[in-house]
């Protein structure tokens, strides 16, 4: 549920973007799915982590303080960490890092007063794994274990994914806690266990008749592709796109295009059939077609030998598919991305230079057309690729499903439809310090320089336009206000459009007041030449600002 407010982070693939009311929204959608719709009988318990202004660097993670406003805390680091506890999610994770001075995991303002009062959450509290061991080896609040349990029993951590709350029997001898105050906590953990039926006979949980006959069974590996298709984003087509599947000859190559790891983003299962980029192209052209593969260049760094076994393969062929970009190797959790300096995050935004000249050799006297396929968790720099490829396709990591995916957006089985969830910048020098957890200058709610790619962009095969914006002509204080709008899908094929609606508020000198802020959106299915309403509520909650001290006020002006 972090906000992934700086493109050097590498766990920011894990999140859902960078604006709140985005991640909320999923996040939401996420916990239902998790735990059914019965909350006495819960098919899992989620758990909303991290707990909270927690997104880099991974290097500083267990000593890191990050200081946040009031402002950013309730505008933008808190709310779909609330929306998330509105939904009854059962757990919550307390981060790694501090917050304001104090360790997330011994934090008495986001535990107590936020999480507990404020909000009225009544799951169960479990640490980052090894989180409580920071509170004296990192942090240094404490010197001993059995200090480090008391004070995280204490400021509510219920469960402790880690090493320390064995040593809570010596906190109890040595009177830092007391057998109640477990004994307390431990029965919020029990209510947990109960709604997951663990002291039910078998048989009398509603979701004890799954069977394994579901895992990867057609109908769930239809969803993944869907999901990949509609995760997708378009960033360039001069259009070559959609590529006809019955040409003569189609070339791939690229470090990534039979690379399992471009599928994989953090914290993944494996599958039997897992569908490389590769493998989705090979299936989907033509079986009178030819397709030919090379990978002709390393993921990041030059080939040792220097032949050029490709270029000549690319200008004699009908279309070339050219699979660049990063995989886990170079992003992601603090000591996981083996080939990374930085400890998973990406200080360099840079795609690795030799993918970049191995581009520029397939360009090179070449009127063939070259479609880029990008891989990737995190924004990355891709000015030089969008000038020299006649399309870029931005697939991420896409997954089980992820090859058949990609081949059903370039040959037009599907037209694209996913949306950036985060900005690209067009350098690093365009943001503020990677440790300032300030929002000013960040994201699109505040960066005011020109984008390489804005939040929200992604392009389709359809074309949609958007009639006059409907408003009423006075909105009253703390009513809610109906806008509306007519999209119409004017090109040739059938597409989805993911409309979104933004809010403007008049800047006020002194204040802090988003550019822009996403405040709904609706993805909508339309055939060539149909067309339809799309109408939105918004709340006075999404009309309001919330102000210096942190505190929600009702807007004046336009």
């Amino acid at each position: 549920m972090n906000i992934f407010r700086d493109p050097r982070w590498g766990r920011g693939q894990e999140t859902y973007g960078e604006d709140p009311t985005l991640t909320g929204r999923l996040g939401v959608a996420f916990v239902k799915g998790l735990q059914g719709p019965d909350p006495q009988h819960l098919k899992v318990a989620a758990c909303a982590k991290h707990f909270a202004v927690h997104s880099g660097p991974e290097k500083l993670r267990h000593e890191f303080n990050a200081v946040a406003s009031p402002q950013d805390l309730q505008e933008t680091y808190l709310p779909a960490f609330k929306q998330l506890v509105d939904a009854n999610v059962e757990a919550v994770m307390c981060a790694y890092n501090a917050t304001n001075g104090e360790p997330c995991c011994g934090n008495t303002y986001l535990l107590q007063d936020v999480l507990r009062k404020q909000w009225g959450f009544r799951g169960h509290i479990v640490s980052d794994c090894w989180a409580l061991v920071d509170f004296y080896q990192g942090h240094k609040v404490v010197k001993t274990p059995a200090e480090a349990a008391a004070l995280a029993l204490q400021r509510g951590v219920n469960l402790n994914c880690g090493s320390v709350y064995p040593y809570l029997p010596e906190a109890v001898k040595k009177g830092l806690t007391t057998e109640a105050q477990m004994d307390s906590s431990l029965a919020i953990l029990l209510r947990t266990k109960f709604k997951l039926g663990l002291f039910d006979a078998p048989g009398s949980s509603p979701y004890d008749k799954l069977s394994t006959d579901v895992i990867n069974s057609p109908k769930h590996r239809a969803l993944a592709r869907e999901a990949a298709q509609k995760s997708i984003v378009l960033l360039k087509n001069n259009g070559v796109l959609p590529l006809r599947n019955d040409l003569a000859k189609y070339f791939v190559t690229g470090p990534n295009a039979a690379n399992l790891d471009a599928l994989l983003g953090n914290y993944y299962g494996v599958n039997p059939e897992m569908k490389t980029i590769l493998e989705g192209l090979v299936a989907g052209v033509s079986p009178a077609s030819q397709m030919q593969y090379r990978p002709g260049a390393l993921l990041d760094r030059p080939n040792q030998n220097g032949v050029d076994w490709v270029s000549g393969t690319a200008r004699t062929s009908d279309a070339t598919f050219v699979v660049l970009g990063i995989n886990g190797l170079l992003e992601g959790e603090e000591g996981e991305s083996i080939a990374s300096p930085s400890f998973g995050d990406r200080l360099d935004y840079n795609l690795p230079q030799n993918q970049i000249d191995f581009l520029r050799g397939l360009r090179k006297n070449n009127q063939q057309p070259l479609v880029a396929i990008i891989t990737g968790g995190s924004p990355m720099n891709l000015a030089e690729v969008h000038e020299l490829a006649d399309a870029v396709v931005l697939a991420w990591y896409p997954g089980q499903e992820g090859g058949n995916a990609v081949a059903d957006i370039v040959f037009g089985k599907v037209s694209p439809s996913g949306k950036l969830p985060i900005t690209f910048p067009k350098s690093l020098d365009q943001l503020p310090a990677y440790e300032s957890y300030g929002m000013l200058g960040r994201t699109y709610r505040y960066m005011t320089q020109e984008p390489l790619y804005p939040f929200g962009y992604g392009l389709s095969y359809a074309k949609f336009e958007y009639g006059t914006l409907k408003l009423p002509k006075k909105a009253a204080k703390n009513k809610p206000v109906e806008v509306e709008a007519t999209v119409r899908n004017t090109g040739k094929m059938a597409g989805e459009e993911v409309v979104q609606l933004y809010l403007t508020h008049t800047p006020r000198q002194g204040q802090q007041i988003p550019r822009y802020a996403l405040k709904n959106f609706r993805r909508v299915a339309l055939q060539p030449g149909a067309s339809t309403t799309v109408k939105f509520t918004l709340t006075p909650e999404q009309l309001a600002l919330i102000d210096a001290q942190g505190k929600s006020v009702a807007p004046t002006g336009r």
